[in-house]
């Protein structure tokens, strides 16, 4: 018998065709859920649902755009067609092409259809799922419902306003949902997550940026995807069985600190001899 700690428990997970959903996708079947890969990329879904059935897992691959309440119905009632429950729920999926961060910028000049569409994915999205998720949690008790935010959810930037905006949102959003049926069995928490690119995403970002962003960690290196992988899988398990209602920081201490200690650290090592 197994003694792994998702044993026969169901997650679903959004924007799982890729990246740091695909890589959570991956880790939860390695801990014994059933995953069911949702994406808009019905295609990319099929992939990373293939790759972790080739593996010995059990994967379904839903198309699914979160924004559309029809959508999220079907979906779920597709993932309990196949599996019979839900345990998990991983809001993961967000709007962030190259398109879109061009598109939605500092206030002035926000393109207003890039600000509603932020809106409609990444906190509708999440609402649509949390809503028709939970009904099936509820039946049995027992759930857990991660959402992930951003740094920028807590902390101003020069762009990205929209999605800024939608990642604070879901940390209310998500302590909304753990007090209203925490007495019923649910957890929920936001899982705030640093700079942890995946696949190609280092080749898409300019050398002297990520330099930036590595110098702000307190970290020697960025994080990888499979480090946050490993926090959803402990927010989904037992493991956490008494964190509710909060949001847990996994950003290797970006956020933790005042903007100016890299310059200060520069400051003081040139003139460390000067006593300073």
């Amino acid at each position: 018998m197994s003694n792994k700690k998702l044993d026969g428990r169901v997650a679903i997970l959004t924007g799982a065709g890729g990246g740091l959903g695909a890589e959570a996708a991956r880790v939860l079947a390695l801990h014994g859920a059933h995953v069911a890969i949702v994406d808009i990329d019905g295609a990319a879904a099929q992939r990373v649902a293939a790759e972790i059935e080739g593996q010995g897992g059990q994967a379904l691959a839903v198309q699914c755009d979160v924004s559309v309440e029809a959508e999220v119905r079907n979906m779920v009632e597709a993932v309990v067609g196949r599996f019979g429950r839900v345990d998990i729920l991983h809001n993961n999926a967000a709007v962030l092409s190259v398109e879109q961060r061009q598109r939605d910028r500092d206030v002035i000049n926000m393109d207003v259809e890039a600000w509603d569409r932020a809106m409609a994915v990444n906190l509708r999205g999440a609402m649509l799922c949390s809503k028709y998720a939970i009904r099936e949690m509820l039946k049995h008790g027992r759930g857990s419902v991660i959402f992930v935010t951003s740094g920028l959810g807590v902390q101003g930037d020069l762009s990205l306003s929209a999605y800024a905006a939608s990642k604070a949102a879901l940390i209310m959003l998500s302590r909304s949902v753990a007090a209203q049926y925490g007495k019923q069995g649910i957890r929920s928490n936001a899982l705030q997550i640093g700079l942890a690119p995946a696949e190609n995403a280092h080749g898409s970002m300019p050398a002297p940026l990520l330099d930036i962003l590595r110098d702000n960690h307190l970290t020697p290196e960025l994080g990888t995807p499979r480090q946050i992988a490993d926090v959803v899988a402990f927010l989904a398990s037992d493991e956490s069985a008494f964190v509710t209602g909060t949001t847990l920081v996994a950003d290797g201490g970006f956020g933790s600190h005042t903007p100016s200690l890299v310059a200060m650290k520069a400051l003081f090592a040139q003139t460390g001899a000067k006593g300073m």
